[in-house]
């Protein structure tokens, strides 16, 4: 019997613009803000820090994966180092990290189509956007791979039109209502740690949010045509991105406006495009804000769809989760991950939107677990695997002293996450998802046991 293999249909530029697509979104459109009001110019030194960790993650990630070409994603190679319980546990933790965000980007599509359609209930656009997302992704993974070329094609065009408008603003001296754009105004309101050290470390909590999702390269390396060369291409490109697009924008935004002038509960970007006297800049940030929440809903509905394929080929997951129909899509698994993320339209009809601050908060922990042991499993691979790192062409730098420079970071924003008061709460409810994880796998497994264990015979 042929054994079904997932299409290797995603192309060069799909991967490279997903990979920009997985690190912006709208952390940096409308956090952005937030993140400027609590650390002020400080805020470019803790995305600097954050995309250097990231960067290394990536590094980790793209290493492991690279070192067997049948690694379809991390699970996989959690599985060689780390055992069954530890894949069990990351996949289906992954796949909860993706269900939560799509959940909230489903309602960040229908609160931003009501800016246009106001008398619409905000449960519809969400479940329109979902089905449309859906029927695209049971067509072809190359597909997929179009749909986020497009929606990452959108966010990089409106940050490059910030940043030349931006920059032409600055040169020219063009006047606010706050003074003249000028890069002095990033130091000569207080410096560049106006709120000192507390407010530099708050910000971590929300620069870290921006970065989340960045690991989607790497799930994609059992779909991607010539991994070896698309991979390392899109890993080594994210810091180029990161001072591009992050570090860019933001220079321009505090250089235009004064950082005590951007306000925390409006995107800033809003305001730029204002200033210039584009009266559509609401309509057209909104635009960019709504493809950015569908393009991150329609990169989780393909991630939790492999992530559950995933898990279902090593017996984690029910075995009808791991067939692929005559297009090698996991169709099964699709519609598995886009019922559990229909219960956030329901959501939307039913309950308030609070719930959904709980549940991207726990998310943002269980990415921080995610990261954690992809580069728990890069430490044991180069300590058991050395023959296969020898041979491997895309290691990791500085190993193994960035290793324990990556745990000790996120050990941090750990940290920071208690210290916020409205993310505090994550960390009490996240240790009963492991809980609950790790009693199903033990049940799973006494079940299988007994089915195994051949019946004794009394003569």
């Amino acid at each position: 019997m042929q054994v079904q293999q997932l299409e290797r249909g995603l192309k060069n530029r799909h991967v490279q613009l997903i990979a920009i697509g997985g690190a912006i979104g709208t952390g940096l459109f409308l956090g952005a803000g937030k993140s400027i009001h609590l650390a002020g110019p400080s805020i470019l030194f803790a995305y600097t820090i954050t995309g250097i960790i990231c960067f290394l993650i990536m590094r980790s990630l793209g290493e492991l994966l690279l070192s067997n070409l049948n690694y379809h994603s991390f699970v996989d190679f959690v599985q060689d180092y780390l055992g069954n319980m530890a894949a069990f546990i990351t996949g289906w933790t992954y796949w909860f990290c993706w269900i939560s965000i799509a959940m909230a980007d489903i309602t960040a599509v229908g609160l931003y189509a009501q800016y246009w359609f106001p008398e619409v209930p905000q449960w519809m656009p969400g479940l329109i956007a979902l089905v449309v997302l859906l029927i695209m992704n049971l067509a072809t993974v190359k597909l997929f791979g179009e749909m986020e070329f497009w929606f990452a094609l959108i966010k990089v065009i409106a940050i490059l039109g910030l940043i030349v408008i931006g920059t032409f603003m600055i040169i020219k001296g063009f006047s606010t209502s706050e003074g003249p754009s000028s890069f002095t105004n990033l130091w000569s309101h207080g410096g560049m740690f106006p709120n000192g050290m507390n407010g530099f470390i708050l910000s971590f909590q929300m620069v870290v949010f921006a970065f989340v999702g960045i690991e989607l390269v790497g799930l994609m390396a059992g779909e991607t045509k010539d991994p070896e060369k698309v991979i390392p291409k899109a890993i080594n490109n994210i810091p180029i991105r990161i001072i591009v697009f992050y570090i860019g924008a933001l220079i321009v935004i505090m250089s235009i406006y004064p950082w005590t002038a951007v306000k925390p509960a409006e995107s800033p970007f809003v305001q730029v495009f204002v200033g210039v006297g584009i009266v559509a800049a609401a309509g057209i940030v909104n635009f960019v804000v709504l493809t950015s929440a569908a393009s991150a809903c329609n990169s989780a509905i393909f991630s939790t769809s492999r992530m559950i394929y995933s898990l279902a080929k090593d017996k984690n997951a029910p075995a009808r989760l791991a067939k692929l129909d005559k297009r090698k899509v996991p169709s099964n698994a699709l519609f598995f991950s886009t019922i559990v993320i229909l219960i956030s339209v329901v959501l939307n009809y039913v309950m308030p939107e609070g719930v959904f601050t709980l549940i991207t908060s726990i998310s943002t922990v269980c990415f921080i677990f995610i990261w954690g042991i992809t580069v728990i499993c890069h430490l044991k691979y180069r300590k058991t695997r050395p023959e296969l790192a020898k041979a491997n062409k895309f290691k990791m730098p500085l190993y193994p002293v960035t290793n324990y420079l990556i745990l000790l970071f996120l050990a941090f924003v750990l940290v920071v996450l208690a210290l916020a008061e409205d993310t505090r709460v994550s960390l009490f409810v996240t240790p009963a998802w492991f809980v609950l994880l790790i009693v199903i796998y033990k049940v799973r497994k006494m079940k299988v046991n007994q089915v195994e264990q051949p019946e004794v015979v009394e003569s």
